[in-house]
């Protein structure tokens, strides 16, 4: 179809309709004075863009359809299908759960004791930390930790005081001692290889040491030598006393510029030449709780020990108490020998008691000769200077000793009547000097030069050409033999009136 035919058809059309008008479309009218000012960015700055993004919404999860239980012997109902697939996967289900719970104890565990150790390392490390001064008298000052400020605790000591140790000779041997010599225990030692305690037992009053034992622990060699002092020795350059002997040297010293427990220690040092590195003291009443506190001490009698008329010891195999403990070692009355007697009588029970912290060790374990150690020194029955960690390391080296490892001697001398200024008659215990330095030069000076007999200040008021007899010059024994031990000879004579024949 051409132009021509195209309008006539156009021109047909519009003849036959009439013409509608066509709308116009309504335009709005721009605002030219509100022109957007344009923003200015620096050069590397990005244009701020406001990007709004809808959060999107969690999508419903369609609900699980509900599974029917059926028991182990219940049919299904018809035309219920159960695969065998389905049974695998609850199996799997419970086992997770399972699995689960225990992991979750599992970490739980691990964690506390993660903690609990943590806290531990705090504390340690803490303990350790040198906060602390220690002072003590003789030595410079220094900065400890706690817990080595409770080593070197000394709770006790303030009851008699610290020891002047700078005043001993002690003409050790280097041959023996040598600069690389050590005998394994840490102690405050004068003398590597061995460390001596003082034992001083005193009388009601307190004022007389009526039990005195040099315990002397040889601790390279695994050894304990105990040299037993008689009460009646004379010693006239100690003491004012006009009985001259060595147990009123404590109470009436010549020596009062220096404490009590000095005074015994400096007249020890002098005759015997055995250094004292620490000193134990106690009553005779503190005996009856620390016996009492260990269970007693199981002992065998020959015949029964009468102390008073309603103080009776009976004969056999007995279980002393504290309070038959302290008659035992107190008893002098029948014996033959008066307090030569007792210190024999002594050395029995000494063994019995060795006896007995073995026993301690041994089924019980030393934690608890430790806590009876600690009970002890919280109820102050005891004085010393030594520490709670020396008490406790020679109490742990005490309880490795063998029986047949542990000797007892005593001074050697004889019975003699001394006759005072005033005209009174004394009896005392001369101490035989050339027996006495054998005996120390064989048992008691193992890493020390020998003693010579110009060295010893011992004084003997009877000669050596005098001796009446030389029973106790040679009285050392074994513990393992004390065990089997009789009891000292008695006195008929001496014997209670209602037992007289």
């Amino acid at each position: 179809m051409n132009r021509e035919e195209l309008n006539e058809e156009f021109n047909k059309n519009a003849n036959t309709a009439p013409r509608q008008p066509k709308p116009l479309r309504k335009l709005k009218r721009i605002d030219n004075t509100r022109t957007a000012q344009p923003v200015y960015h620096a050069l590397h700055e990005a244009p701020s863009i406001d990007i709004s993004i809808e959060e999107e919404k969690p999508k419903r999860r369609a609900p699980e359809p509900k599974q029917t239980y059926h028991g182990l012997h219940e049919k299904g109902r018809a035309g219920d299908v159960v695969e065998s697939d389905d049974f695998d996967d609850f199996d799997d289900y419970d086992n997770g759960n399972e699995k689960s719970g225990k992991k979750s104890k599992k970490d739980a565990v691990i964690k506390t004791v993660s903690i609990l150790l943590s806290i531990v390392t705090i504390i340690l490390l803490f303990l350790n930390m040198p906060i602390l001064w220690y002072k003590k008298k003789g030595q410079p000052d220094q900065k400890v930790s706690i817990i080595k400020y409770f080593k070197l605790w000394q709770p006790l000591v303030d009851i008699e005081g610290e020891l002047e140790k700078s005043q001993v000779n002690l003409n050790v041997d280097t041959n023996v001692v040598t600069d690389d010599f050590t005998d394994g225990l840490d102690l405050p030692q004068l003398v590597e290889g061995q460390y001596t305690v003082l034992f001083l037992g005193f009388d009601e009053d307190q004022e007389l040491t009526d039990v005195i034992w040099i315990c002397q622990f040889d601790i390279a060699a695994a050894k304990l030598h105990i040299l037993q002092v008689p009460r009646d020795c004379a010693v006239p350059n100690y003491t004012s006393n006009p009985t001259t002997k060595i147990n009123s040297v404590y109470y009436e010293g010549y020596d009062q510029e220096v404490s009590k427990i000095q005074r015994v220690v400096n007249c020890i040092q002098d005759n015997f030449r055995i250094p004292i590195d620490a000193y134990i003291t106690t009553a005779c009443f503190d005996i009856v709780d620390i016996v009492d506190l260990v269970g007693g001490i199981p002992i065998h009698l020959d015949n029964e020990i009468i102390y008073e008329a309603d103080k009776i010891i009976p004969a056999g195999d007995v279980t002393l108490t504290g309070a038959q403990s302290e008659w035992f070692v107190r008893f002098r009355h029948e014996w033959l020998q008066g307090d030569i007697g007792r210190v024999q009588n002594q050395r029995r029970f000494m063994a019995a008691a060795m006896q007995k912290m073995l026993s301690i060790v041994k089924d019980e374990g030393k934690m608890k000769l430790y806590s009876y150690l600690n009970t002890i020194y919280k109820n102050k029955w005891i004085a010393t200077d030594m520490s709670v960690d020396d008490l406790s390391k020679l109490a742990d080296f005490g309880s490795t000793l063998k029986m047949e490892n542990v000797s007892v001697n005593m001074v050697p001398g004889e019975d003699a009547i001394y006759y005072a200024a005033d005209g009174v008659e004394y009896s005392i215990y001369s101490i035989h000097k050339r027996a006495t330095i054998d005996m120390l030069n064989e048992s008691f000076r193992p890493y020390q030069n020998p003693l010579l007999m110009s060295e010893s200040n011992i004084i003997e008021y009877v000669q050596e050409y005098e001796y009446q007899y030389d029973l106790y010059d040679d009285t050392g024994a074994t513990f393992e033999e004390l065990e089997t031990a009789t009891e000292p000879l008695r006195n008929p004579d001496m014997k209670p009136w209602w037992k007289e024949d």
